[in-house]
């Protein structure tokens, strides 16, 4: 077996079929806090909110009679919720907000698109939220595979672990305490407000930076978004991007991988079934010490 300073970027990490290092020279060994964003990365709850959140937007700027097509605007509206991911919900609706204002049109308060979005959201995913406090929906069905395993070995290894998600800080609480998730962030767990300016990944990031005295390769992040990979890398920090199917958990999302491969991941995988490998190679242990 190769030495892991030997691999490449694009190389499948020794004994792994599902890590893919894209930067090799990362520095190891050093991690003392960890960052996850939550839809996505480890909870599969809100699975599919891209298609109620684009739909929502085309059919508004469609009412705006400029002329584009539905198939224009879906592609227009696609881009940037899918470039925002990661951040508040909030951007997404001033981003709606700028794009109607582009066409002639007058737009509403954006918290009220972000309302009108989150009540068509909750039809859709009611059922899942409902079943796993219930019971009759597995609680780690709801989890991107393997998820509890890691998060475990982190706690178990003393890393302190940090909850960060652009969906409203009561929803992910609530998604949380549901999944039987939320005792492993003793760090925090931080969502969207509605004052909006005063709290983003970023900020945290660079909070969890001067709180503890931490250099950059003592953070690790986890997403599935451009945010917290862009905004760990600018840190220095570690950057795992998680290219989850969230229909179809434990296979890889092309289009994730080829976006969070821009953003500057440092490593990508489908999900967590490999993490006993992630983690030895992230901790500098057999066979990666």
């Amino acid at each position: 077996m190769r030495e892991a300073s030997k691999l490449k970027a694009g190389e499948l990490l020794p004994n792994s079929q599902r890590i893919i290092v894209l930067n090799p020279d990362i520095p190891r060994g050093k991690i003392k806090c960890a960052l996850f964003d939550f839809d996505g990365t480890l909870s599969l709850l809100r699975a599919g909110w891209q298609d109620v959140m684009v739909p929502m937007m085309v059919e508004i700027l469609l009412e705006l009679n400029t002329g584009e097509t539905e198939e224009e605007l879906t592609a227009l509206v696609r881009d940037f919720v899918d470039r925002l991911t990661g951040k508040q919900t909030i951007y997404q609706m001033l981003r709606l907000c700028e794009e109607i204002r582009k066409r002639g049109g007058t737009p509403k308060d954006p918290l009220e698109y972000k309302r009108e979005y989150h009540e068509r959201l909750w039809k859709v995913i009611r059922d899942r939220v409902e079943g796993v406090k219930s019971g009759r929906i597995p609680k780690d069905r709801m989890l991107v595979p393997y998820a509890r395993q890691l998060l475990e070995a982190l706690k178990g290894r003393g890393v302190v672990m940090y909850l960060a998600s652009g969906t409203d800080t009561e929803y992910v609480l609530d998604e949380a305490e549901a999944l039987d998730i939320a005792k492993y962030f003793d760090g925090g767990i931080y969502g969207a407000i509605d004052e909006w300016e005063k709290f983003d990944k970023d900020i945290l990031i660079r909070r969890i930076l001067t709180q503890h005295k931490l250099s950059g390769p003592e953070l690790v992040a986890f997403g599935d978004g451009f945010v917290e990979i862009e905004e760990t890398k600018k840190v220095g920090g570690i950057a795992v991007g998680i290219a989850s199917d969230e229909f179809n958990p434990g296979n890889w999302n092309d289009w994730k991988r080829k976006r969070l491969t821009e953003a500057g991941a440092d490593l990508l995988i489908p999900d967590y079934s490999e993490w006993q490998i992630l983690l030895a190679f992230l901790f500098c242990e057999p066979p990666f010490d």
